[in-house]
C-alpha cells in the first residue's frame, strides 16, 4: 500500500465496524481511510460492511450507498459517474484509479479504499489538489499563436497532425498519473509531474501553435521535466490507458534534438 502524507506524529488507526443489515446476502466488507483535520484526531479506517444484491456494480455505488444508507459524515469527490471528469479518482487496492470505472468484483478479499497517495487530505477520501491543478496551469494549456486567425473558418490541420494530440488531449486531470510517481512525491514542488507534462506535449506538438521554443525553454529544468526517472507507474495506473511516460520522453527527445 501507498504511504500516504499523514500529520507528524500520526498513526492509521482502527476505527469503527459498520455491520450489514440482519439477513443480508452477499456481503462484500470496505475498509475507508477517514480523516478529519479539523477534529484533531488521528486517521482511522473505518469498515462498512454493504449488502451488494442492492448496490451498483462499481466501488463508487458502494461509497454513495455508504454515505446515503449507513453513514452521512462520509466525504469524497464525485460527478460524471461515467470515467469522463476524474473527480472520484482515488487509491483502490493499492492503485490509483477511478472509483467509478473500478468493478467492486475486481478486487479480493476487503475493498480497501484510500485518497490519493502523498497528497494533503482535505477530509476523508478528498484531497488537496491546489498544487497540482498550479503546476497544470504552469505550462499555459491553451493555444499560443502569433499569426491571426482565417476570417471565415477555423484553424484548420491535417489528419496526421490531429492524431498526434488525441491521446495527450484525452487526460481528464485524475490525478492518478502524478500521486503514482515516486518522483512527485519526493519532489512535487519543483517537479511537474507526469499529468502536467503530458499536458505540455499536447501543446508543443499541435501544429497550430507557434510558442513551441518558448515551451521548451520553460521545460529545460533538473526538475520540472528531468526529475522523471521513467519509472513508469504513471502510464500502468492512469485509467484512460494513456502514456505519460512516452510523452516525456518525446519532449526529452525534442529537446536533444534542438540542440543539435
Amino acid at each position: 500500500m501507498a504511504e500516504f502524507r499523514l500529520p507528524k506524529n500520526s498513526r492509521i488507526r482502527k476505527g469503527r465496524h459498520f455491520a450489514a443489515p440482519d439477513g443480508a446476502d452477499k456481503v462484500r466488507r470496505f475498509a475507508v481511510y477517514r480523516y478529519d483535520p479539523d477534529s484533531g484526531d488521528n486517521p482511522r479506517v473505518d469498515t462498512y460492511e454493504v449488502e451488494i444484491d442492492s448496490c451498483g456494480p462499481m466501488v463508487l455505488d458502494a461509497l454513495i450507498k455508504i454515505k446515503n444508507e449507513i453513514d452521512p459524515t462520509l466525504t469524497f469527490r464525485r460527478s460524471c459517474r461515467e470515467g469522463i471528469c476524474g473527480s472520484c479518482a482515488m487509491n483502490i487496492d493499492g492503485g490509483n484509479t477511478l472509483a467509478c470505472t473500478r468493478a467492486i468484483d475486481s478486487v479480493r478479499g476487503d475493498v480497501k479504499i484510500y485518497p490519493l497517495p502523498h497528497m494533503p487530505v482535505v477530509k476523508d477520501l478528498v484531497p488537496d489538489l491546489s498544487n497540482f491543478y498550479a503546476q497544470y496551469a504552469s505550462i499555459k494549456p491553451w493555444l499560443q499563436s502569433r499569426t491571426p486567425p482565417p476570417p471565415d473558418q477555423e484553424r484548420l490541420q491535417s489528419k496526421q497532425d490531429q492524431e498526434l494530440i488525441n491521446e495527450p488531449a484525452a487526460c481528464i486531470l485524475c490525478a492518478c498519473c502524478s500521486t503514482s510517481c515516486p518522483s512527485y512525491w519526493w519532489n512535487s514542488d519543483r517537479y511537474l509531474g507526469p499529468a502536467a507534462l503530458l499536458a505540455a506535449y499536447r501543446w508543443l506538438v499541435d501544429s497550430r501553435d507557434d510558442a513551441t521554443g518558448e515551451r521548451l525553454d520553460e521545460l529545460e529544468d533538473p526538475f520540472r521535466l528531468y526529475r522523471c526517472h521513467t519509472i513508469m507507474n504513471c502510464t500502468q495506473t492512469c485509467p484512460k490507458g494513456l502514456n505519460p511516460a512516452s510523452a516525456i520522453a518525446e519532449t526529452k527527445k525534442m529537446l536533444a534534438e534542438r540542440k543539435y
